[in-house]
């Protein structure tokens, strides 16, 4: 099935106003109709009931009526029809007769009449149509005769059968004009109507030029407020949360900024007595094996927190220079391969848990020491957090902005839990909290993400199809400074 795109607010809005207008148009010409047309009609059949009962009570009757005298009776009164002319039937007995000389009641004079007269002795009359459609009023009227007071029914019955043609004619002529003035009345509220939705959506617009303009940073955005109406007062909502919100960002980056300054000066004030404490537990580790075991127990892991507390604060060091945009790239060229090979031997690396595919005379602009910086971190969480063996595999890849490089590290752990893959490039972030005494400072996948971007590449992390997580390095082959 085919879905339409929805109607704008503009669209919807004066289609409202212009489907508002049509209901009280229509509303208003059919109570008109209704109000002038019972009017016109009340008015004729008023007319022409007075009239019959005037003229019936006018005439001379003796009972029994003959022929002749009934017949007499009908040309009289078929004379003086009001407000327009009629024709007159008499029934009285088995007699009929007609003012006119082909008479035909016939679906004019109907029995459903005959018997709402012989119910009602001041009259009835009906509103019929013959077989053509035209519309005739038809009017039955008893004669009767007053004795010592009382009206008493002679026994004939007089129906008189006007045309309402004129009415109709009349009742026509207002149903076009109102159909007439219905479409240049629609045409003329749609000026109105493109005005108000004028007015309505230019504050909309305002709002949401003001709120993109708020998601690109802009936080000292304000709407002009008009008018005292419900948009005045979103407006205002809006310019007051506007500012409220600017307030909280200021002080969050003021504390943002205190907090990196204070991270960064720490780390630089332990930086010297660091180096003084691994300086003596180098001497001391040395001097370990003359010493009792529980002394050199306690000295060993003196100097391995020593280590630890060390590559913290290089780490801490290392994220101050990115938050402070302090970071610069020492870019060479170099032979990938080689690259990999010298970090994986540094750290010891170059066995059987960890395998490379390496292409050989690949070279890119890089800087090493980041490169092995982030080749390192994502080494050895594969191998501290997801098993080996340990895959490195580089390759190269054409695209619309150029060849890039990809370095992808998969290990042959378990994968990464769902709920921790957001999360795994968050600084301090540990996926397992009994780890919190592991080797790694949480800094180590931050760092590297860190050092990709300054490439101008990207980092990603996710799940192989048969198990185990891949980290994935893209980042230019020639990369600019």
């Amino acid at each position: 099935m085919r879905k339409f795109a929805p109607l704008g607010l503009r669209t919807r809005l004066i289609a409202a106003f212009l489907l508002v207008a049509a209901i009280c148009a229509v509303s208003t010409a059919a109570l008109t109709y209704r109000q002038a047309r019972s009017a016109v009609l009340t008015q004729s059949q008023d007319t022409a009931v007075s009239t019959l009962r005037d003229q019936l009570e006018a005439q001379a009757l003796t009972l029994p009526m003959d022929r002749a005298q009934l017949q007499r009776v009908v040309n009289e009164i078929g004379k003086r029809g009001k407000p327009h002319p009629w024709t007159v039937y008499a029934e009285y007995g088995t007699l009929r007769a007609s003012s006119n000389v082909t008479p035909t009641t016939s679906g004019i004079v109907t029995d459903a009449l005959r018997a709402q007269v012989a119910d009602h002795p001041h009259g009835a009359f009906q509103r019929v149509e013959d077989e053509h459609g035209e519309p005739y009023l038809t009017i039955a009227m008893p004669a009767v005769f007053t004795h010592h007071g009382v009206r008493e029914p002679t026994g004939a019955v007089l129906y008189a059968v006007m045309p309402l043609l004129t009415e109709q004619q009349t009742v026509d002529a207002m149903v076009q004009a109102a159909r007439q003035g219905a479409i240049p009345g629609l045409a003329i509220a749609v000026v109105p109507a493109l005005l108000a939705a004028r007015s309505v959506l230019r504050p909309v617009r305002d709002l949401r030029r003001a709120a993109q303009s708020m998601g690109r940073g802009r936080l000292d955005t304000r709407i002009e407020v008009r008018g005292a109406d419900e948009l005045s007062g979103l407006a205002r909502t809006f310019n007051e949360t506007a500012g409220a919100l600017e307030e909280s960002v200021a002080e969050l980056r003021e504390a943002e900024v205190r907090a990196r300054r204070f991270a960064a000066d720490v780390s630089h004030e332990l930086r010297t007595p660091l180096a003084g404490m691994l300086a003596v537990t180098e001497v001391l580790d040395e001097d370990a094996e003359r010493l009792d075991p529980d002394t050199a127990k306690a000295l060993r892991l003196i100097s391995a927190e020593t280590g630890k507390l060390a590559v913290l604060v290089e780490d801490l060091m290392e994220i101050s220079r990115f938050d402070a945009r302090a970071a610069e790239l020492n870019l060479d060229d170099v032979d990938v391969a080689e690259a990999v090979r010298k970090t994986l031997e540094r750290r010891h690396w170059d066995d059987d848990r960890v395998g490379a595919d390496l292409p050989h005379g690949l070279r890119a602009r890089l800087d090493p020491r980041r490169f092995d910086v982030v080749l390192a971190n994502l080494v050895g969480n594969a191998l501290r957090h997801g098993g080996a063996p340990v895959r490195i595999a580089v390759r190269t890849e054409s695209r619309e902005d150029g060849e890039r490089l990809l370095v992808e590290v998969a290990d042959s752990g378990p994968g990464i839990a769902a709920e921790v893959l957001p999360h795994i490039f968050d600084r301090f972030f540990k996926a397992d909290a009994a780890r919190t005494r592991s080797a790694g400072s949480g800094l180590g996948l931050a760092i590297s993400l860190e050092n990709v971007r300054l490439h101008g590449g990207t980092l990603s992390a996710a799940n192989a199809d048969g198990g185990g997580a891949v980290f994935t390095l893209d980042m230019p082959l020639e990369t600019t400074a």
